[in-house]
């Protein structure tokens, strides 16, 4: 099975990757199935957790390569891991002011983005879709970055990412299932609703294997462009959903949790 996995294209391996991801989504999205809501202290803490494991990777599976792989070509290091780092910030803040979307438990009318006449459920999945755009990107840049033959960038790495990524999906699922079933929609329909929201993550993926398989003197650049991009979704709104309800200590210790896990992964499989 492995062998046949290393065997594979870049671009199959992140298609792969990506659909390993969106599987855990539609996993957490499940619970629906089985409760009509979670305890607010278990979600915070798997927020926090998965805003942890998204830390971890930013720097051990992204920056820390995108430096290294600048360092060899004999460049300044931290200029492209500055550069792109500050531009996959700005591209996800440009994303949050256009595209509408609504966190969990908060009024309709507090929705962000351009103003729309959208349902309330379309506006929910949207902004864990938001969450999903640099997660997918972030492993599809893994995987080309490893096939580019870096010493800095392996195999193990980006299937470390995946896994981690795919880890704090799980949660995220479950945020947009579980607040639409309590709105009134059907078991199925909150369950087809928060699945979609991972659908992004393969097209990502693909998208970020194929850019730096082409364009591989870009690669430090995309690497730090997808950790500024994850940095950002956990400092806007991972980090602040989980200590809404005043669970900070609870929130905290997943947050440290995460990043403990993520690190292991990496460093282990890397």
């Amino acid at each position: 099975m492995v062998e046949w996995f290393l065997a594979l294209t870049p671009v199959m391996q992140a298609l792969l990757g990506t659909c390993f991801t969106w599987l855990l989504t539609a996993l957490g999205a499940s619970v629906v199935f089985f409760f009509k809501s979670i305890n607010r202290k278990a979600m915070d803490a798997m927020l926090g957790g998965a805003a942890g494991v998204m830390i971890a990777a930013s720097f051990w599976s992204l920056l820390a390569p995108a430096i290294e792989m600048a360092e060899e070509a004999g460049g300044i290091p931290w200029i492209p891991a500055l550069i792109g780092f500050l531009s996959g910030g700005a591209f996800l803040w440009v994303i949050d002011k256009i595209l509408p979307h609504l966190h969990p438990g908060f009024p309709t009318q507090e929705a962000e983005g351009v103003k729309t006449s959208w349902q309330r459920s379309v506006l929910l999945v949207l902004a864990i879709t938001l969450h999903n755009i640099p997660e997918g990107l972030a492993v599809g840049v893994a995987f080309g970055a490893a096939a580019a033959g870096h010493p800095a960038a392996s195999i193990g790495a980006a299937i470390a990412l995946a896994i981690g990524i795919g880890i704090q999906n799980f949660p995220e699922g479950a945020a947009v299932s579980v607040p639409l079933r309590r709105e009134g929609l059907s078991r199925y329909k909150s369950f087809m609703y928060g699945q979609f929201s991972g659908m992004v993550e393969p097209i990502a993926g693909v998208l970020g294997a194929l850019a730096v398989i082409y364009m591989q003197p870009l690669l430090p650049y995309a690497l730090s462009f997808a950790a500024g991009a994850m940095i950002y979704v956990v400092a806007e709104e991972l980090i602040p959903e989980s200590q809404a309800e005043k669970h900070s200590d609870i929130a905290t210790i997943g947050v440290m949790v995460g990043f403990a896990i993520m690190m292991t992964l990496d460093v282990a499989l890397g």
